[in-house]
């Protein structure tokens, strides 16, 4: 193989890996300056994010207010206004009920630490080695007094420096004025954001995607509703939590119960963690409140209930299983994000990744965003199956096809997903990606696969077609409906007996494959069948082929390779063998000519021509319920 081109060894078919190229460089380092500038520009990145994410919860609120033909200035004051309301009552709130615990909080430091005591001294009595050494060290007497050594260390005053007044107070002013001048900022932003809403979007439409509005104006849509919903759900979960836990608290007794349930509610938005740091507080106090163990346990128990309910059957209720992320994602996330911007990274990690996966969905040079980050699948259920057969392991894919199964029928699992497998395993085979002999073990791993499937039900209901002369069907021609039926439909007596539909594999390596498949779905349906290899009808062994009993030939043809001429000469040597016996031709490729043109079907000789399966199938069933009204 050619260095740095990444193309399959044709010996091994392992791909060697790529020497990178200029454009991976190129991504690398501009992925290197945009992390660097997140976490350098976070002092002014921080707020604009908090006040873009404000303005999507604000958004349909001041949406609403327009629909009320109120004007756009008045609902954006109004939601403002709102939003500054409710924060200012839960601040005050929770201020008020701070400072009524403040004069009990020695106290119940003072029983929580005899709760402590007498655990570690109830642990050291169970198990003595644990025990701490507590016997004071001997210091050897010196009869020398020696003043600044350890035993006799010399008496030191520690002068503080006098720091200025203004110094002083701006010291205390800091912890305060920060946060202050951090909403003011977030808070001004939000406005302007609503304000200018429909400018910003076409802004960025014509930043980003003037040449495709329709995709741009698709993404931007899709990220501004995803993001409301997320957040006003996520507003109304973690609230209801919140007051839950209140009043639940109040019951059990516990101080301040209104100050723990805010801060479990606001504390929810944090990933992961924040149930727990919700927990923690309250369970503390439980800890000091109550000389006993009762309170403690109550507030665990009350905890470890809701936060299961809420997680595992409200939320999926409420907007569904998945936010479109995948559960590692949201761990990385977090991890990232907190390690940009600290906690406040925390907190958004979900919505920014979620943004995200939004652009990953819509604009192809970020798609890879989506595949790392969301929760879709990535490989389709064709793919995924290619992959497990070209990695020869068909347990893996007997799993998947079991879960597929759940939702079709056995013929369509094969025709859309084990039988288009073979199509994209074809095609690797016609441009080398894949050696022959690989593509042999892979047939040899579909064999092992189809023998598990032996036993499965077949539920496809043929759509059966008994008026007409008999005609070539094709793919379009033929279907099946996917409902499961009292009981399946059989074939007439006389069918049953071996070797009465003969299956002829093509000249492919993975046409016996699909044979084995077609073999398997017609013996479900009563037939007797004979499958043999391609070698069977070749012009040296035409003539040892055993079609006593055949009533019905099919061949199967998934490498064709745009020249038919092998096919007309198998089935004229066929025909030589079997009379007048009707054969049926599959041509599994797509969008294969002959399936369509009566031409090429006349010049090819067969009877009847078919793209499916399912197809396939069915016509076998017509033509023998056909034979026997002739009969009759």
């Amino acid at each position: 193989m050619n260095e740095g081109t990444g193309r399959p060894d044709l010996a091994t078919g392992v791909t060697a890996a790529k020497v990178p190229s200029r454009d991976g460089l190129l991504g690398l380092a501009v992925a290197v300056v945009v992390i660097a500038g997140l976490f350098l520009a976070k002092d002014v990145l921080v707020p604009i994010t908090l006040a873009v994410l404000l303005s999507f919860v604000l958004s349909p609120i001041v949406l609403l207010l327009r629909r009320l033909r109120v004007p756009k200035g008045l609902a954006v004051f109004v939601a403002v206004l709102g939003a500054l309301g409710v924060l200012g009552g839960i601040g005050s709130l929770v201020g008020l009920q701070a400072a009524s615990l403040s004069d009990k909080v020695p106290g119940y430091v003072a029983t929580a630490q005899v709760k402590v005591d007498n655990a570690t001294r109830m642990v050291t009595q169970r198990l003595p080695f644990l025990a701490p050494n507590t016997a004071p060290p001997t210091i050897a007497a010196d009869p020398k007094v020696v003043r600044g050594t350890r035993s006799h260390p010399l008496n030191v005053r520690v002068v503080e420096k006098q720091i200025p007044v203004l110094q002083q107070v701006g010291g205390y002013l800091e912890p305060v004025v920060a946060p202050f001048e951090t909403f003011v900022i977030v808070l001004v932003v939000a406005i302007f954001i609503l304000m200018q809403k429909e400018d910003l979007r076409d802004r960025m439409i014509r930043l980003f995607g003037s040449s495709d509005l329709h995709r741009t104006t698709a993404a931007m849509d899709d990220a501004a509703g995803r993001l409301s919903r997320y957040f006003l759900s996520q507003l109304a979960v973690n609230a209801s939590f919140g007051l839950t836990v209140g009043i639940g608290l109040w019951l059990i007794g516990l101080p301040v119960p209104a100050l723990w349930g805010i801060l479990a509610g606001i504390l929810r938005f944090v990933p992961y963690i924040g149930a727990l740091l919700g927990a923690a507080l309250p369970l503390a106090v439980a800890a000091g409140a109550d000389p006993g163990w009762t309170t403690m346990l109550m507030v665990a128990g009350l905890f470890i209930l809701l936060e299961p309910l809420i997680g595992y059957v409200i939320e999926p209720l409420l907007y569904g299983h998945s936010t479109g992320l995948s559960p590692l994602s949201v761990v990385l996330a977090a991890v990232f994000w907190t390690w940009i911007w600290g906690p406040v990274g925390l907190v958004l990690s979900m919505p920014l990744t979620l943004l995200l996966v939004v652009l990953g969905r819509h604009i192809p040079s970020l798609e890879f965003l989506d595949v790392l980050l969301g929760d879709r699948p990535a490989l389709t259920p064709v793919e995924s199956f290619y992959q497990r057969m070209l990695a020869e392991d068909p347990d893996e894919a007997l799993e998947q096809a079991e879960s597929q199964l759940v939702e079709r029928s056995l013929t369509a699992y094969y025709d859309e997903v084990a039988l288009a497998a073979l199509k994209l395993a074809a095609a690797d085979v016609e441009r080398g990606a894949i050696t022959r002999e690989r593509a042999g073990r892979v047939v040899d791993s579909m064999l092992v696969l189809i023998d598990e499937l032996e036993g499965q039900e077949d539920t496809a209901v043929p759509a059966r077609r008994r008026d007409g002369p008999l005609q070539p069907l094709s793919a379009e021609a033929a279907g099946f409906e996917e409902t499961a039926p009292p009981s399946l439909p059989t074939v007439p007596a006389g069918w049953e007996g071996d070797g009465r539909v003969l299956c002829i594999a093509g000249r492919g390596v993975l046409d016996d494959a699909v044979t084995a498949m077609l073999e398997q779905l017609l013996s479900k349906r009563g037939f007797g069948v004979n499958r043999v290899p391609h070698e069977a009808g070749s012009r040296a062994n035409i003539g040892r082929l055993d079609a006593s009993g055949a009533r019905l030939v099919c061949i199967s043809y998934l490498e064709i390779g745009g020249s038919p001429s092998h096919l007309r000469y198998l089935v004229r040597r066929i025909r030589a063998r079997v009379g007048d016996v009707p054969i049926l031709v599959g041509l599994w490729p797509e969008g294969e000519a002959a399936l369509t043109d009566r031409e090429i079907q006349r010049t090819l000789g067969a009877d009847l021509y078919v793209g499916t399966l399912g197809a396939a199938v069915e016509a076998c069933l017509d033509y023998a319920d056909r034979e026997v009204d002739v009969a009759a």
